[in-house]
C-alpha cells in the first residue's frame, strides 16, 4: 500500500484558518462536569483532560473537519511504499513553554512515552523505534502496517512532551509536571485548581504565527446541571461542549444569542453502555449477560429518558461508522427470554447485583441506571444503584474492577484499532487503567481478529473482520450497547471559528476569536 502526504505549512493555514485576519484578545470561558485527574493526554484518556492537553501540548498533525491530516509541529510528512515507516518532518521553530526548542528527540520520546502508559495499547503497539537523524526529523519505524497511525498523531492522542522535564526517571503517569505542565501548545498554564477551574494564558511565542487569537481560556468546573445553564444563559460562560442531556439541549437552544450544533464530534464516536464484570460469578456466564440484554428496552431509554435526542446503537462500534455490522443480534425486550436464561444459568430464584456510574450526566448515566433497577426487577435481579461522590471515585472503582454492573461512557476515537480493540483485547486487562478492558473480557478468537484488522490496509478486509468480531462480542456481550451519546455543544454567537473539526474541542482552540467585543 503506497500513501503519502506532504503539505507546506502555507497551504495547510488555508485550509484550517477562514477567520486568519481576526482581531486578537478577550477570554474564553468553557464550562465542564468533569475533573480532571492532571492535564496531561499522553497518560490519560478523557475529555476532562484533553480539553486543556490539547492547548497546552502541540501534537505531530491536527485534523480538519473532513478527516484531513493537517500540519501541526510536522509542517509534512510521508508514509513509505510498505507501509511501515513514516516520517515527520518538524517545523523549525517551535518551542516549549519554558524557551527550549522542540526537536525530533522530544517527539520520539513522547510518542513511546504514550505506547508505554496510555490505556489505549493498540495505538502505538506497532511502533518499533523513532529513528532522529536530525533536529527536525523524526522517522517513526514500523513492525507492521497501522491504517490508524496518522489518527492517533492528533493532538488529543499524542501530545509532544518535554524530554528535558519527563526523562527524569519518575513514573510519567504520576509525574509532578501533570498538573503543571510545559509543552508548546498555543496556551500555557496559569493556574490548576482540581474540582474548581484551569486557566491558561496564552502563549506569546506559539510557533503559528499570528496565533492564538484569545488572550485566555478559563475552564470552569460546575457539577450542578442548573448552575452550568444559568451560567450560559447570563454569559457568565461562553462555550458548554459534551452535552448530552435532553434538558440542557433544548433549554440552550431557546437562547437567542447561543448556537446549539452536534457538528464537531465525529471524531469521537461515543457509546453509552452497560458494562459487565465477567470475572464476577453471578456474570461469568454470558446466559446471565444475555438475559438482562433482553429485560432492557433501549426504546424506551432513548425516547422516553433521553426525549428522543439520542440513537439506539446496537454494538461495539459506533454505527455511523462503515465498520458497523447492522446484522449483530439486538436483543430486542422479551421478558420470557430472559426469565429462561436465568434459570439456564442457574438463577431461577434470581440474584442481587450493584450498578455504578459516571457521575454529573444525569440523563445518561444515573437515570438509565435508576432505570435498570426497575427493569431487571422483572426477571428477579435486586439492583441496587452505587453511586460515586465524584468522577475520580467512579473511575478508581472500575478501573480496579471493584464492580459488578457499570455505566459508561467509551469513545470510538475515529478508528476502532485506537478506541475500540482496547475494551476487548485480552492484552489490555490493566488493573488501575479506566476506559481499558476493566470487563475482565477474554476470548482468543476476538484477540485474532482484531490484531488482524489493526494491520489490514484493505477497507472491505477490515470490513470483513470486524463483522466477525461483533458477531463473536454480540453473543457473548461483555458490554451491552444502549445509545451513541448526543453530544452537542452550546457556544456564543460572536465565536469564530468555534471547534468544529472532527475532534471539537478536544482540539487546540487557537483559532478561536471574538467577532466582536463581548
Amino acid at each position: 500500500m503506497k500513501f503519502a502526504r506532504i503539505l507546506g505549512g502555507v497551504a495547510a493555514l488555508a485550509l484550517l484558518s477562514p477567520f486568519a485576519a481576526a482581531a486578537d484578545g478577550g477570554s474564553l470561558v468553557i464550562l465542564s462536569t468533569q475533573t480532571p485527574r492532571h492535564l496531561n493526554g499522553a497518560v490519560q484518556s478523557g475529555t476532562a483532560t484533553a480539553v486543556p492537553s490539547t492547548q497546552l501540548f502541540a501534537s505531530p498533525l491536527r485534523y480538519d473537519a473532513e478527516w484531513n491530516p493537517q500540519p501541526y509541529l510536522a509542517e509534512s510528512w510521508e508514509v513509505s511504499e510498505d507501509g511501515l515507516s513514516v516520517t515527520l518532518n518538524l517545523v523549525k521553530n517551535a518551542t516549549f513553554h519554558d524557551g527550549k526548542p522542540v526537536t525530533s528527540e522530544d517527539v520520539a520520546f513522547s510518542i513511546m512515552t504514550t505506547k508505554e502508559n496510555h490505556p489505549f495499547k493498540s495505538m502505538f503497539a506497532p511502533v518499533e523505534t523513532i529513528e532522529t537523524p536530525d533536529a527536525h526529523t523524526a522517522i517513526i519505524r514500523l513492525s507492521k502496517p497501522h491504517p490508524a497511525l496518522l489518527l492517533a498523531l492528533s493532538p488529543a492522542l499524542a501530545p509532544v512532551l518535554p524530554k528535558h522535564v519527563y526523562g527524569d526517571g519518575q513514573d510519567p503517569k504520576s509525574h509532578p509536571a501533570n498538573s503543571a505542565p510545559i509543552g508548546s501548545g498555543p496556551f500555557m498554564l496559569e493556574s490548576f485548581t482540581p474540582g474548581e477551574a484551569t486557566i491558561l494564558k496564552k502563549n506569546p511565542n506559539f510557533f503559528r504565527e499570528g496565533y492564538p487569537k484569545l488572550d485566555e481560556i478559563i475552564i470552569r468546573i460546575v457539577k450542578d446541571e442548573n448552575a452550568l445553564l444559568i451560567a450560559m444563559e447570563n454569559g457568565e460562560a461562553d462555550i458548554f461542549p459534551f452535552m448530552t442531556s435532553s434538558n440542557s439541549i433544548k433549554r440552550m437552544q431557546g437562547v437567542e444569542r447561543l448556537t446549539v450544533t452536534d457538528q464537531g464530534y465525529a471524531g469521537i464516536g461515543p457509546i453509552n453502555w452497560l458494562a459487565f464484570n465477567t470475572k464476577s460469578e453471578k456474570l461469568s456466564d454470558k446466559r446471565v449477560r444475555q438475559a438482562i440484554a433482553y429485560a432492557i428496552d433501549r426504546d424506551f431509554i432513548t425516547k422516553a429518558l433521553m426525549r428522543g435526542v439520542a440513537q439506539q446503537q446496537r454494538g461495539p462500534i459506533i454505527e455511523s461508522s462503515p465498520f458497523f455490522d447492522a446484522s449483530i443480534p439486538a436483543y430486542d425486550v422479551d421478558l420470557d427470554k430472559a426469565k429462561a436464561l436465568m434459570a439456564e444459568a442457574g438463577f431461577a430464584d434470581g440474584m442481587e447485583l450493584s450498578v455504578d456510574y459516571i457521575p454529573g450526566n444525569d440523563e445518561q448515566q444515573k437515570n438509565v441506571a435508576e432505570y435498570l433497577k426497575s427493569q431487571l426487577k422483572k426477571i428477579g435481579i435486586e439492583v441496587s444503584v452505587r453511586p460515586s461522590p465524584d468522577f475520580p471515585t467512579w473511575a478508581g472503582r472500575v478501573s480496579s474492577h471493584d464492580f459488578e454492573l457499570t455505566m459508561d461512557v467509551v469513545f470510538n476515537w475515529g478508528d476502532p484499532v485506537i478506541g475500540v480493540h482496547r475494551t476487548y483485547l485480552s492484552t489490555n486487562i490493566v488493573p488501575g487503567v479506566i476506559w481499558s478492558n476493566t470487563q475482565s473480557y477474554a476470548n482468543a478468537k476476538v484477540d485474532e481478529i482484531l490484531n488482524a484488522a489493526a494491520v489490514e490496509g484493505d477497507p472491505e478486509e477490515r470490513k470483513a473482520l470486524y463483522a466477525e468480531f461483533q458477531q463473536i462480542v454480540g453473543d457473548e456481550l461483555p458490554i451491552y450497547w444502549l445509545n451513541a451519546s448526543p453530544y452537542h455543544t452550546a457556544y456564543d454567537s460572536r465565536l469564530g471559528n468555534p471547534p468544529m473539526t472532527i475532534w471539537g474541542p478536544m482540539s487546540p482552540l487557537d483559532e478561536v476569536y471574538w467577532k466582536e467585543p463581548k
